[in-house]
Parts: C-alpha cells; sequence; structure tokens
C-alpha cells in the first residue's frame, strides 16, 4: 500500500504531519469530518473524477465495457507507471470478495492507481479491513466506497450450510462464516435461494454498517452485486 506523496522533497515531510495530525485528532476524539479539514495538502490530485456520483458512474461505465467485452484497459502505459509510482490517487474504493473471478480492476475495466481494491471472502471485515478502509477515506479521500458480493459466492454457501446444520467449521474459516452467519439466519425463511439472499443481505448489513461508523463518513457507502454468468454488476439503491 503506497502512501499518497507528492514527487517534490517536501513530501515526506508532509506524509508524516497528515499521520501526526491524524493520530493527535483520534486522541483529542475530534470526529472524522473535522479531521479532513485539519489535513495538509500532499499535492495536486491528477485527473479522475473527484465526487462519489462521478465515481460511481465511471464505475457504471467500465463494467459496461466488461460485460460487453469492450474493455479499454485503460492506464496500463508506462507514462501511468511512472506517474503513480509517487503519488495513489484511487477514485474509488472497493470491497470485494477474494473470488479469482471478481477483480476488481477487471470487473470495472481500470487500470494503476484507480481503485483501492480491498479483498476478504465474503467481504468479512474486522480490525485490518476496517482499518484498511479507514485508510482509503481518510488519507486517501476516496469519496466513494463500493462494498461488491457476487453470485455464487462460496463464503455465503458455507455460512448457510452453518446455519442450517449447526456443525462447527475448523480453523481460521470461522470467522468468516461467523461475519456471514447473521445474513444467512436474517433470510433463512425468505423465498428464493438461500444463498443469493444470503449474499444481497450480507452486502446491505455490511454497508448499513459502514454508513453507521463516523469514520466513513466522508464518503458514500454503495453496496452492488456482480453475476458470474453475464459480467455485470447491479447497483443496489444507496
Amino acid at each position: 500500500m503506497t502512501p499518497p506523496a507528492n514527487p517534490s522533497p517536501s513530501a515526506a515531510p508532509a506524509r508524516r504531519a497528515v499521520l501526526a495530525l491524524t493520530a493527535a485528532a483520534v486522541a483529542a476524539g475530534i470526529p472524522a469530518s473535522a479531521r479532513a479539514a485539519t489535513r495538509p495538502d500532499l499535492g495536486p490530485r491528477p485527473g479522475g473524477p473527484l465526487t462519489a456520483a462521478a465515481a460511481l458512474a465511471r464505475l457504471r461505465a467500465g463494467n459496461a465495457r466488461f460485460a460487453a467485452l469492450r474493455q479499454t484497459h485503460p492506464h496500463e502505459d508506462a507514462a501511468r507507471r511512472a506517474a503513480v509510482a509517487v503519488s495513489q490517487h484511487p477514485f474509488a474504493l472497493v470491497l470485494g470478495c477474494v473470488d479469482s473471478r471478481v477483480a476488481p480492476e477487471l470487473v470495472f475495466d481500470q487500470g494503476l492507481g484507480d481503485l483501492l481494491a480491498i479483498r476478504s471472502a465474503g467481504q468479512a471485515l474486522d480490525e485490518a479491513v476496517l482499518g484498511s478502509l479507514q485508510f482509503g477515506v481518510e488519507e486517501l479521500g476516496v469519496p466513494l466506497v463500493l462494498v461488491l458480493g457476487h453470485e455464487r459466492c462460496g463464503a455465503a454457501t458455507a455460512a448457510v450450510e452453518y446455519v442450517r446444520t449447526g456443525r462447527p467449521v475448523e480453523g481460521h474459516l470461522a470467522r468468516i462464516v461467523e461475519e456471514l452467519a447473521p445474513a444467512a439466519r436474517a433470510t433463512r425463511d425468505l423465498p428464493g435461494d438461500w444463498v443469493e439472499n444470503t449474499v444481497r443481505a450480507n452486502v446491505d448489513r455490511i454497508r448499513r454498517r459502514l454508513a453507521r461508523d463516523e469514520a466513513f463518513h466522508p464518503a458514500r457507502i454503495v453496496g452492488a452485486r456482480f453475476d458470474l454468468d453475464t459480467g455485470k454488476v447491479a447497483f443496489h439503491p444507496s
């Protein structure tokens, strides 16, 4: 994870000032919205949308290209590599699943430095994931957080099986299943496919949890579901 930096010699001191100010403000109990106003300028944000609405439109357009097999594969040339080597300004943060078929940069047809991607099985939250999300929102100023679930999610399937049978899950996987179990329980008696309902409920549960957290108030939180068969992303109302 490369911190934002100004290519000038003053970049490192400015970055240290950001972290020091943030730590002091947190210790003092200053709200996140107020802390954002105290951050020093780390340099210009080159190109890219700066609003949540513009970021969401860019994700929609990129996914439409992906689904139609008309990808443009942007920001993959030498100039882009050189630019992001000294500074990063992602326009959106995607909290997705570790599933190999749901890589955010591919699904949304984006390139180097465009997305801050955080992935855990079933989008399960823990302190490391939450801290990574906070880094994107507070330190990088990302205006949009997208919680991306997907069709036929293995983690959701495991959670449904756990709720249905009550059999314990061994090892570290137990933490993943426990995180998704509330969504499985909430949809147990709903009509339709239980796993699919769990996927949707889990995305909404995570979205609402993040929206309640003051650390993420500067950003817009949106939910979505990726269809493995069509390649299309359906964005939930937010």
